[in-house]
């Protein structure tokens, strides 16, 4: 696969009716995109953080680790090359606790505050790289079918899990990379996680995806406009708000 290999993504949050009820905005945030800089091969970069219930600043928290990923990537994308691996992770969650921890310094509060999960995919025609600090999932196919490289994070009780803003992040920090560009791609929060994922088995749920992957793989120009629509209209249905009430991100890409 050559400079020609590409991607049609789309992505959205929505509040749960929890949050809803009470006036609450969406702590979810998320980020995909394509970027192709002029004469290399493009680069996919899939990013989805959940900010912390418990934290005062956890939606903002949220925005800001999505914004600092973002940088970080068209970064990366700049450079003559560069390598999907450990190093990579490790160099972009530390670029996202940097502002996080400046942030709470501005805001006279701990860095607790701005709490949130963190997921990342990222891929290139030589190879594909993904990374997650929390809860919530990301499911690829590199060529052998939907799987769940990274089981979901859950902390030592119920309800709990681990955040980029904790002090053990880094080490919390899971990565796996493969040395293919990958065909079918989605992260996704807490919120999505037990509609998306067999719970028991940590496996995709495909009849969740099947629809999802079909309609992105086969849409037209005409029809990728309206896809964020149709992908906000299904995230706020009563069909997913009766099965959670949590705020809800999926982000999805497919190789064209």
């Amino acid at each position: 696969m050559g400079l020609g290999v590409t991607w049609r993504v789309v992505a959205g949050s929505a509040a749960g009716t929890s949050h809803s009820a009470t006036g609450l905005d969406c702590q979810d945030s998320c980020w995909a995109q394509v970027d192709t800089p002029a004469g290399k091969t493009a680069v996919l970069s899939i990013f989805v953080a959940d900010g912390a219930g418990s934290a005062k600043h956890g939606g903002e928290g949220a925005e800001l680790a999505i914004k600092a990923a973002a940088e970080f990537m068209q970064k990366k994308a700049a450079l003559p090359e560069f390598g999907l691996g450990d190093d990579f992770a490790v160099d972009c969650v530390m670029g996202i606790r940097a502002v996080l921890f400046s942030a709470a310094e501005k805001a006279k509060v701990r860095a607790r505050e701005f709490a949130c999960t963190f997921l990342g995919i990222v891929s290139t025609n030589l190879g594909t790289l993904i990374m997650q600090i929390g809860d919530g999932g990301i499911v690829v196919d590199i060529g052998n079918g939907l799987e769940v490289p990274i089981a979901p994070m859950s902390g030592e009780y119920a309800n709990m899990t681990h955040f980029i803003t904790d002090e053990d992040a880094v080490d919390r920090l899971e990565s796996h990379a493969f040395s293919k560009p990958v065909l079918k791609a989605a992260a996704f929060s807490d919120g999505i996680q037990r509609l998306a994922l067999q719970m028991d088995t940590n496996t995709a749920h495909e009849p969740f995806f099947a629809p999802f992957f079909k309609v992105l793989s086969t849409a037209t120009a005409e029809q990728e406009d309206q896809l964020q629509d149709a992908l906000m209209r299904f995230l706020n249905s009563e069909a997913v708000n009766e099965r959670t009430d949590d705020d809800k991100t999926l982000a999805l890409a497919v190789l064209i």
